[in-house]
């Protein structure tokens, strides 16, 4: 049988878990007969809540599943964490038949769940679709493994690398159907991360917009606190949402007590070599006490600078109008690039239009 068409569907199930299951996996199941028809769907809902196994074998309501087979795109645990382990509810409705896409990332299971069931004397069926599988969880790879947020760096620029006149001014570079695939984009992940610049120049509420899904946290960089206690960021209803990191000094000042009483999580950390505040500091503590599996950086050309000097993303979304500002403020700043073959190479990964604008997706070269 060719299960590609079911674990495609898996995939959509899944993605209905964006936005509620992080920093868990998101992950779609299907329950089939013999003819391959679809008994049963399920996907991973909420965080802490019954996974997607669960949902499909609830939603059948069948007393034994000897017949049947579980499409699922990630590799069932075999392990207690907050529910019991999948692989002991499938052995014990006797499935016939597994089929995964991917196997789980989490060193508690990579591939202890499949053997598990092999050993039950469960044929088990791995890789379908796999690339497609591995990527829907590219997060919570680099989350479990690492314990640290993965990356995505979003530039709107014009197509001479500005990505605001000299002055600050940016608004609006890019089309409406650009700002709109960016809200698209704030839905996908769990934070969003600015510094003070493009807080002062555009004020912004670094909520969604235009699509019904939870807001994603905010991170700023404010290493002084300079910011205004009057701008946007702090006056949002969200305010517990949105944590500040600041040097050890600021973290000890009145106006750190005051955004600490509105809600504001205050961050103290230390600078790294280049005497900005630490990202590897500010991306472990997002991860380990936020729990904070992906982040999309927004600004400004200081920022982004930082974390490719960093080598700290993971991809990058970029939105290019067809524009000529001329000297404006350049996208990236001094990165210290001695020679041409020492530049940053990017692997694009897809170009595509947005409006009048182009939309680029690419990742740093393996080369």
């Amino acid at each position: 049988m060719n299960y590609e068409p079911l674990m495609r569907r898996a995939i959509e199930l899944a993605l209905r878990g964006t936005g509620y299951v992080s920093p868990n996996p998101r992950v779609g199941a299907i329950i089939i007969d013999d003819d391959g028809n679809i008994i049963a769907e399920g996907w991973h809902k909420s965080y802490g809540g019954p996974h997607a196994e669960v949902e499909a074998i609830n939603m059948a309501n069948l007393a034994s599943f000897e017949n049947y087979t579980l499409i699922v795109t990630m590799e069932p645990c075999n392990f207690y964490g907050k529910t019991p382990p999948c692989t002991d509810l499938i052995i014990d409705k006797k499935f016939k038949k597994v089929v995964v896409g991917a196997l789980d990332p989490n060193p508690k299971v990579n591939g202890q769940g499949v053997d598990k069931l092999k050993s039950a004397e469960i044929e088990v069926i791995t890789g379908v679709l796999e690339q497609e599988c591995q990527n829907l969880n590219r997060f919570f790879a680099k989350y479990i493994i690492h314990k640290k947020p993965y990356i995505l760096l979003k530039i709107a620029q014009t197509i001479d690398g500005n990505i605001a006149l000299k002055n600050g001014q940016s608004k609006w570079i890019t089309c409406e159907e650009s700002r709109l695939k960016v809200q698209e984009l704030r839905t996908e992940v769990d934070a969003v991360l600015v510094g003070k610049n493009t807080i002062l120049m555009d004020n912004p509420f670094l909520t969604v917009r235009d699509y019904d899904a939870p807001n994603p946290k905010k991170v700023i960089l404010d290493a002084e606190l300079t910011l205004p206690l009057d701008l946007n960021i702090f006056k949002n209803p969200e305010r517990e949402s949105t944590i500040l990191f600041c040097s050890k000094p600021a973290s000890k000042s009145r106006k750190a007590n005051t955004l600490s009483l509105a809600g504001i999580k205050i961050e103290p950390i230390t600078n790294n070599e280049f005497g900005f505040l630490n990202l590897n500091d500010v991306l472990t503590i997002l991860a380990e006490k936020y729990n904070i599996a992906s982040m999309m950086v927004e600004g400004g050309s200081q920022v982004f600078t930082s974390f490719i000097k960093e080598s700290l993303v993971d991809e990058f979304h970029i939105f290019i109008a067809p524009k000529i500002l001329g000297a404006g403020l350049q996208t990236f700043g001094h990165l210290m690039i001695p020679s041409i073959n020492k530049a940053t190479e990017l692997d694009v990964k897809n170009i595509e239009k947005t409006g009048t604008d182009f939309y680029v997706t690419a990742k740093i070269s393996d080369k």
